[in-house]
C-alpha cells in the first residue's frame, strides 16, 4: 500500500458514505407508507437485477462465479441484516440520530480487522476514531440509553457494516468490483425477501405489505441505484487501503444526514449537536492531515 493508493481509498470512501446517506433520506420518506423490510427487500430485488444485467454485459457467464463462497455468504447476509434494522430505525426515529449512533462501526471495524486480518491501525487512526465517537456521544445527549430498544437498531446495523467492510477487504482481489457488488446484492435479496415474508404472516400491522403505489416503486429504484453506487464504492476503497483506515470516514454520514435533516424533515440541530459534528469533522481532517504525511503514512501503513 502506498500514499497514492492510500489517499484514493479514502476518498471513495469519503464518495460512497455520503451518497449512501442521501438514498437513506429517500428511504425515510416511504416511512409509515410501506414496511421496512418490504423496501429493503424491493430495493436490493432490484439493485440485484440491475447489476446482473450489466455483469453479463460485461463479463459474460464468467462473472456469475462466486469466489470464496463462504465470505460472499458473510457478505450477503451482513449486508441484509444491517440494511433491515437500519430502515426499520430510519422509520422510527430523526435520520440524524440513527445515522450517529451506528457510527460506532468504525471501532468495531477497527477490533475486528485486528483479530481477523491482522492489519495494524496506526495511532491517527486510533485517535480520529476515538474523537469522532466522542463527538456521536455528544449528539446523542444525554446518553443512548434515553432512546429505549430502538437505539439497538442502528448499533445492530453498525456490526452489520463492519463485517461487509471485513469481507470486502478478504474478497478484494477475487474478482472484479462488479461481480463483487452483484454478489452482494444477490445474496441479500433472497434474505430481505424472506424477512419481509415474515413480517407479512406476523401479524404486525406496521409489516403488512401491500400492494404499493408508483411513487413508492420509484423511490426505491432511486434507492437501488445510489445505493449500489454507494457500496461499489466502497468496495473499490477496500482495494487501496485496509479496512482499519476506511472506517473513520463513515462519519461523513452525520454531516451530510444533518443537512438533510434540515432540508428534508425540518430537523434543526441545536449548539450541542453541532459542537458534536465539529468534532467529528475536526477528527476527520485530522485523519486526512495524518494519512498525507510522508512519515505518519510510513508508520500507520
Amino acid at each position: 500500500m502506498n500514499q497514492r493508493n492510500l489517499n484514493e481509498g479514502l476518498l471513495l470512501a469519503l464518495a460512497g458514505f455520503a451518497c449512501l446517506t442521501s438514498g437513506d433520506a429517500v428511504i425515510k420518506s416511504i416511512g409509515g407508507q410501506w414496511p421496512g423490510p418490504a423496501v429493503a427487500a424491493l430495493r436490493y430485488c432490484i439493485g440485484a437485477a440491475g447489476l446482473g444485467i450489466i455483469l453479463w454485459v460485461k463479463e459474460g457467464r464468467s462473472g456469475f462465479t462466486i469466489p470464496l463462497p463462504k465470505i460472499q455468504l458473510l457478505r450477503g447476509v451482513s449486508i441484509a441484516f444491517a440494511t433491515l434494522a437500519f430502515f426499520l430505525a430510519i422509520f422510527a426515529m430523526p435520520l440524524a440520530e440513527a445515522s450517529a449512533i451506528q457510527f460506532i462501526s468504525p471501532m468495531i471495524t477497527a477490533l475486528l480487522s485486528a483479530l481477523f486480518l491482522h492489519e495494524r491501525a496506526g495511532r491517527a487512526t486510533w485517535i480520529s476514531s476515538a474523537f469522532a465517537f466522542a463527538g456521536v456521544l455528544i449528539i446523542l445527549r444525554p446518553n443512548i440509553f434515553a432512546l429505549g430498544w430502538l437505539a439497538c437498531l442502528p448499533l445492530l446495523a453498525a456490526f452489520g457494516l463492519a463485517f461487509v467492510i471485513i469481507g470486502n477487504r478478504k474478497v478484494a482481489a477475487a474478482g472484479s468490483a462488479l461481480q463483487m457488488q452483484f454478489l452482494i446484492a444477490a445474496i441479500a435479496a433472497p434474505i430481505l425477501v424472506l424477512a419481509a415474508c415474515a413480517g407479512h404472516i406476523s401479524g404486525i400491522q406496521s409489516l403488512h405489505v401491500s400492494v404499493p403505489d408508483w411513487t413508492i416503486l420509484l423511490r426505491c429504484f432511486i434507492v437501488a441505484i445510489t445505493a449500489s453506487c454507494s457500496h461499489w464504492l466502497v468496495y473499490l476503497s477496500t482495494t487501496k487501503a485496509s479496512a482499519a483506515h476506511i472506517a473513520p470516514m463513515v462519519y461523513v454520514q452525520i454531516i451530510v444526514a444533518l443537512f438533510v435533516g434540515i432540508a428534508f424533515f425540518g430537523d434543526w440541530p441545536d449548539m450541542t449537536s453541532l459542537a458534536g459534528t465539529i468534532i467529528i469533522i475536526g477528527a476527520g481532517v485530522y485523519l486526512w492531515n495524518s494519512k498525507r504525511s510522508p512519515e505518519t503514512g510510513r508508520n500507520n501503513v
